[in-house]
């Protein structure tokens, strides 16, 4: 059973009543990239630092974890067995669970006792202190292990901090980077990393995820774990966000607004306007924008054997809502004209096509 969490409790991906990735011992999927590690720890010549990415939500921390437990619980390196897998009573994975190994350092984004809000960045400071770790002599003779998650939440001096250490790592220094997007990072921190690109998940194999979480997760109907996964795009936290009624009713709502485009209800794109403007619509409106991603994507599949300056169009709508949608939010500005605009638009475009 997932811990109770104190109220102040706070980390960025958190979901009630499911285990963090470092408390996850169950693993679904990307056999690949499991495998590659696996060799790189059997063979004794492991990389000093991976970047591990891919879209968020696939399961690229819960990998990082399942290293550390792997390199932790076999310090000496005497196992041979093959993959990840660390029995689940081991006394390194309650002490991974908690943050407490001395030879493991996590850096993430997390809200302190007297903080009323998660920071948006892990400062230069919260770096250092980290990096501490590879001051010291690693018990044991074992790895002494970073876990970042994610890199886009270092600030510029923490990320040049890190980059100081990969350039000059200690022996038996490991760094596991967790990015959702590796190409925006710095280019000298990726040459420093063997890159490791996890796809998004199969509908199956996010429905086995969550069918899989333990109580006091509700046990979703299959139905509506089949949509959930079918509008997941490989993402088990988009996956259980869709699970929640209200999610899955506004994304219905969005889907046949959407399939209406040549006779708009603008009265209900107005109300869909007014559901979507407040501040504790983010995640809806996030939904919302991937709902009209993947429309867009259909109608360009649908209409591939028409000519490219025909299907510009749509493309150039889907480009404009994502950029306004992004200025919205980082100026907060009222996402109602947004959603207006980007229905206006797509219905001229669907008439151009």
């Amino acid at each position: 059973m997932p811990p109770e969490r104190a109220p102040d409790d706070v980390e960025p991906g958190d979901l009630a009543g499911i285990l963090r990735p470092r408390a996850a011992t169950r693993f679904v999927g990307h056999a690949a990239a499991e495998a590659a590690l696996s060799e790189a720890i059997a063979s004794g010549r492991l990389h000093h630092a991976w970047l591990i990415g891919g879209p968020a939500g696939i399961g690229k921390a819960t990998l990082a974890y399942r290293v550390a437990r792997r390199l932790l619980a076999d310090p000496e390196g005497v196992s041979r067995a093959p993959g990840l897998d660390v029995e689940a009573g081991h006394p390194v994975a309650a002490r991974i669970a908690a943050l407490s190994h001395p030879n493991l350092v996590a850096l993430r984004r997390h809200r302190v006792p007297t903080a009323k809000t998660l920071p948006t960045k892990i400062p230069v400071d919260a770096v250092r202190k980290a990096l501490e770790l590879f001051g010291s002599t690693a018990g044991n003779a074992g790895h002494r292990i970073c876990i970042v998650d994610s890199a886009e939440d270092l600030n510029a001096n923490g990320a040049n901090a890190l980059l100081k250490m990969l350039e000059e790592p200690p022996a038996r220094a490991l760094f596991l980077i967790v990015s959702h997007a590796p190409g925006r990072l710095l280019p000298t921190i990726r040459s420093r990393c063997r890159a490791l690109a996890l796809r998004p998940l199969s509908a199956p194999e996010v429905e086995a995820v969550v069918a899989g979480f333990p109580a006091p997760f509700p046990a979703p109907a299959a139905e509506a774990l089949a949509r959930a996964a079918a509008l997941s795009e490989g993402s088990v936290a988009r996956a259980v966000a869709m699970l929640d009624p209200a999610m899955c009713g506004l994304v219905a709502e969005v889907e046949t607004l959407l399939s209406r485009l040549d006779h708009p209800d603008w009265g209900r794109v107005l109300k869909l306007a007014e559901r979507l403007a407040g501040r504790e619509a983010e995640p809806l409106f996030a939904a919302s924008l991937a709902a009209v991603e993947r429309f867009v994507a259909a109608e360009l599949r649908r209409r591939q054997a028409e000519p490219p300056a025909r299907l510009a169009a749509l493309v150039e709508v889907c480009e404009n809502f994502g950029r306004t949608a992004r200025e919205a939010a980082i100026y907060n500005l009222d996402r109602r004209p947004v959603i207006l605009s980007l229905f206006a638009d797509l219905a001229g475009a669907v008439r151009t096509v």
